[in-house]
């Protein structure tokens, strides 16, 4: 059964988590060939690799969509990305619905497709929805979602958003054919602001780039500050400048840039940074002017995984990952992972291989989905969110894990994080689908 075989709940996790950590710990790997879409031209779609099913037993394809973009190298070569990020969760995922499919008549294939071209990359979702799969956990920009969302709309599709944390896609611009495992900018920021103000470092610095996703995260933590009690002291932009020894990381002179650009602020707690990109960020910790710690999209950061959390049966989920992917678990790979579980769990649960009754079932208050956080993880009713823990942690070791103490709701602790029921400006969900 490999490690961690003897499995205790802790106080709080769903009852049937241990089991199905210990079950899903015999999966073996499925054979994956991704159908890739190459500058723009598509090629003959991949099948996955499975035993054709037998009679009398269910096959339920899921949908893997993911746009290749361009993004700019990070600061440090340890943080670029592997090219498996997000599938190796799907795989892992589709490993762990076929064990238990097994025992069902349920047989569960992946279908990978990935375009840098996001008109052909819907346009393969789009053959795939009208062979009968309609799943689909996608990796892609917001505006590329909004695209896929809408040309699957009228259709029994649901698109899974693993990727995307822009607030407006659960706000303004939300879909009623789409939910999302990704954490919002608004959750993340706030289960960091939450562990701050617990710890009554209430002052902050923010520190944040020119970038449009900067400023998107930067208004997340305005609305956390407001929220929570924190104080912005006061906002400063970091400019990067292409090509100088300021972008290339000339240790020597960004030891003398950073202390003179964080001098003479009014006192503050913690520097919080905004820099998704990963242009600037990583060169702040030990190098203000003042001794402070520093937080935010680098030092101290919220995220849905950690590859070093070990309760609630992680350590066997982890070592699981490591097995198949000869690798650490990212949060995209969790997030995949979630995504494709939810289809697994709304199979098991339905007994059903239809499309309509998967989504309704992933859509419904009793999709009850252990997922080695310790909570019941569900999707809200008003904005399509999967509520779930935020784990704060450095680069080695997660922190915390908020909601933190403390912090209480009416209907669900968990819905402190993010846009509440009250607050959502997502009007495309019909009120009879609300929770």
């Amino acid at each position: 059964m490999g490690e961690n075989a003897s499995c205790r709940p802790s106080r709080g996790s769903s009852r049937g988590a241990c089991w199905s950590a210990l079950l899903l710990g015999t999966a073996a790997a499925v054979q994956l060939a991704p159908a890739t879409l190459a500058q723009g031209q598509p090629q003959a779609p991949a099948e996955v690799e499975a035993a054709a099913p037998t009679a009398g037993v269910q096959r339920i394809s899921i949908v893997m969509a993911r746009e290749l973009r361009e993004r700019p190298p990070p600061l440090s070569l340890l943080d670029f990305p592997p090219q498996d990020d997000g599938v190796a969760g799907a795989r892992l995922a589709t490993d762990d619905n076929n064990t238990t499919g097994r025992f069902l008549k349920q047989q569960f294939a992946l279908d990978v497709v990935e375009s840098a071209s996001v008109p052909e990359l819907i346009a393969e979702v789009e053959k795939r929805v009208r062979a009968g799969a309609g799943l689909v956990v996608a990796d892609m920009s917001a505006e590329a979602l909004l695209q896929l969302s809408d040309a699957l709309k009228g259709r029994d599709a649901l698109v899974i958003n693993a990727g995307s944390a822009d607030d407006r896609l659960r706000e303004a611009d939300c879909r009623a054919n789409m939910v999302h495992t990704a954490p919002s900018r608004a959750m993340l920021a706030d289960g960091l602001a939450q562990y701050l103000v617990w710890k009554q470092w209430r002052r902050w610095l923010l520190v944040r780039g020119t970038g449009r996703d900067d400023e998107a995260f930067a208004e997340a933590l305005r609305r956390a500050a407001k929220r929570f009690g924190g104080k912005i002291v006061e906002e400063r932009v970091f400019k990067v400048e292409t090509g100088s020894r300021r972008a290339d990381g000339g240790h020597e002179q960004i030891q003398q840039q950073i202390p003179a650009f964080t001098q003479n602020v009014p006192s503050y707690d913690v520097l919080l940074v905004a820099d998704e990109g990963e242009q600037f960020g990583e060169y702040f910790p030990y190098r203000t002017w003042d001794a402070r710690p520093v937080a935010g999209t680098q030092g101290l950061t919220p995220m849905s995984w950690h590859p070093a959390l070990e309760q609630w049966g992680a350590t066997q989920f982890q070592n699981r990952f490591r097995r198949l992917a000869n690798r650490p678990m990212r949060p995209l790979d969790y997030n995949v992972w979630v995504a494709v579980r939810s289809v697994g769990e709304a199979a098991t649960r339905t007994k059903s291989a239809v499309p309509k009754a998967l989504i309704a079932y992933i859509r419904s208050p009793e999709l009850d989905l252990a997922a080695f956080k310790g909570r019941r993880l569900s999707y809200r009713g008003w904005d399509g969110q999967l509520r779930q823990p935020i784990l704060v942690g450095t680069a080695k070791l997660p922190i915390t894990v908020s909601p933190q103490h403390g912090f209480l709701h009416q209907h669900s602790e968990l819905d402190t994080l993010g846009v509440d029921r009250p607050e959502s400006g997502c009007k495309a969900y019909e009120e009879g689908n609300r929770q």
